[in-house]
């Protein structure tokens, strides 16, 4: 192990530790941030610590001998970077902790944003941002991130205090007859923080840490500690990740999509990722943080009009910083040869790129932008090759709903259309029963408002997913599409109504166990059991291409 050097810096033409060469130290994410530190892309600064920390952390349960001085050290760079001081009650600096595997696992280790907000601190963003909604509502973000990923699941706690919280929000909003939370004021926010404090303290018997370097301490230990949850562990044995990896974890200075109708937040691919089209698409919310994008809590809009026109585009509504996202994705797409998956924040109308990474896609986008990139020379034949897997092949044979009975019947909900091909199942609102279900030999539809990395096992049992709420960027139409699973996402049209297992639309009630048919390639969903029927591969130009192109480079010949 490197005695000398356990953490990175990161930051914009100054102090660049890293590269993308770097990802088994750095992670991914750590690596891509430093490369894109490098080619002068608005990057919030920060520093990494590397894998080796966590592999140390997980057999001896204490940081490396200096690792603890060396974070201090970097983060008072960090300080100076931005003028700002960690747990300062004047100008507070507060940060992110976020994972960061060698390989990408969206969503299945945990983050923890806005670090460094306490109940001193807070009067000192406000003073700093002039805006008091905004600070308490980072506030209350914080304190419910914290006593899920921090308070509660890094003890192994059975108790869910996150599902506490949200009820008590959610009656909170029933009660004052307010839908979203960006409705939300300053004093329902104040109120709800000091409940939530109140709450926290009864059930984990622990108050909530008004120290800013204990929470910064807390949260990278329990991204360590992340690293061998179920869900990461139940990932890591699907997309055969080693379990010795370990994660690296990314300290970086918050940047806030929260902060009024003058800031934003999104989740863009350089091309489509579900049919590999070359066009720049993704999804935004404005007065948002990320995780309201990913975690599928509100449904985004699109950021521009190529998909199908609305006035709601990040184009419309932001346009100089539209220009400077799409002339950004093009760089980051030329520079890694490789459609890239972006998240980005704007804070009052300023730009910036919080990650990149290549973008997780299905097999016809697999096959049609290694194509795409062969043609224009940017890849080799057999750079092409190699990022085409014979499950990406498989997935062109996904049923299709016989043609006649489709045409015959009529959808009884539609939402986004996030992952490929058609299936029918019996529907099921619980990843453990679905997973129970499916090793008795049943076909299953997992239906959820949103899924969370917490329902990993129950996606991969099911024969395809739909949930209420969330967009094409969410959770669920991130992890169907990387696995070839038929998924329908922001189905507006449907109530799901958990205690009683039902789910609702147009004054007609489906029960547990209930049959509904999907097509995941349109986002319809209809009611019963429909015919499904295979697709003529010979049809597909792509994969024809792709024959013609697998004849150059075959070593032996099959006959079936």
């Amino acid at each position: 192990m490197n005695q000398n050097k356990y953490v990175y810096f990161f930051n914009k033409q100054k102090n660049t530790d890293g590269a993308s060469s770097m990802s088994q130290i750095l992670g991914g994410k750590g690596a891509n941030l430093a490369e894109m530190a490098n080619l002068n892309i608005p990057v919030p600064p920060g520093f990494t610590i590397s894998t080796d920390v966590c592999v140390y952390y997980m057999k001896h349960g204490k940081y490396p001998p200096g690792c603890k001085m060396e974070i201090k050290k970097n983060l008072k760079k960090l300080e100076v970077c931005m003028g700002q001081r960690f747990g300062s009650v004047r100008n507070p600096l507060l940060v992110s902790v976020r994972s960061g595997a060698r390989q990408s696992m969206p969503g299945m280790m945990e983050t923890v944003l806005n670090v460094g907000l306490t109940d001193q601190t807070l009067q000192g963003l406000i003073n700093q941002t002039g805006n008091k909604r905004f600070s308490y509502d980072s506030y209350r973000r914080l304190i419910m991130m914290f006593a899920d990923v921090v308070m509660d699941k890094s003890k192994n706690n059975n108790y869910d205090i996150r599902y506490d919280l949200e009820k008590k929000l959610e009656e909170y909003k029933k009660k004052k007859k307010i839908e979203n939370d960006t409705s939300l004021d300053e004093n329902d926010l104040s109120y709800l923080c000091k409940k939530f404090q109140n709450l926290i303290f009864k059930k984990c018997n622990d108050a909530f840490p008004n120290n800013a370097l204990e929470q910064l301490e807390s949260s990278i230990e329990a991204v360590f500690i992340s690293w061998n949850g179920k869900r990461a562990k139940d990932y890591r044995k699907i997309e055969k990740i080693p379990d010795h990896w370990g994660t690296a974890v990314n300290v970086q200075a918050m940047v806030f999509g929260n902060m009024g109708n003058d800031s934003a937040t999104g989740v863009a691919f350089t091309r489509h990722p579900s049919t590999g089209e070359n066009y720049f698409f993704g999804e935004w919310l404005p007065n948002a943080q990320g995780e309201d994008v990913v975690a599928g809590i509100r449904t985004p809009y699109q950021i521009n009009n190529y998909y199908k026109k609305t006035n709601n585009t990040l184009e419309n509504k932001f346009p100089e910083v539209y220009k400077q996202l799409f002339k950004i994705q093009k760089k980051l797409e030329t520079h890694y040869q490789d459609m890239q998956d972006i998240e980005f924040t704007i804070q009052k109308n300023n730009l910036w790129l919080l990650q990149t990474r290549v973008g997780k896609r299905n097999g016809q986008a697999a096959i049609k932008i290694a194509l795409d990139l062969l043609k224009n020379k940017k890849i080799t034949a057999k750079q092409a090759l190699s990022r085409i897997s014979s499950n990406h092949i498989t997935e062109l044979l996904l049923p299709s709903i016989d043609n006649k009975q489709e045409e015959q019947s009529k959808p009884i909900a539609v939402g986004l259309p996030a992952g490929p091909g058609a299936a029918t199942g019996q529907i099921v609102f619980d990843s453990d029963k679905a997973e129970k279900l499916f090793k008795k030999g049943k076909k299953i539809i997992l239906v959820r408002e949103e899924t969370s990395p917490e329902d990993v096992h129950g996606m991969f049992a099911s024969e395809a997913i739909l949930t209420s709420r969330g967009g094409m960027t969410s959770h669920a139409a991130l992890v169907a599409r990387g696995w070839g699973k038929c998924c329908i996402v922001g189905c507006n049209d449907i109530k799901i109504n958990f205690n009683e297992k039902t789910l609702t639309t147009n004054n007609c009630q489906y029960k547990e166990n209930d049959w509904l048919t999907l097509n995941g390639s349109v986002g319809n969903v209809y009611d019963g059991k429909l015919k499904l029927q295979k697709r003529d591969i010979n049809k597909n130009q792509d994969y024809n291409k792709l024959m013609q192109l697998c004849k150059k480079y075959n070593l032996m010949k099959v006959r079936a």
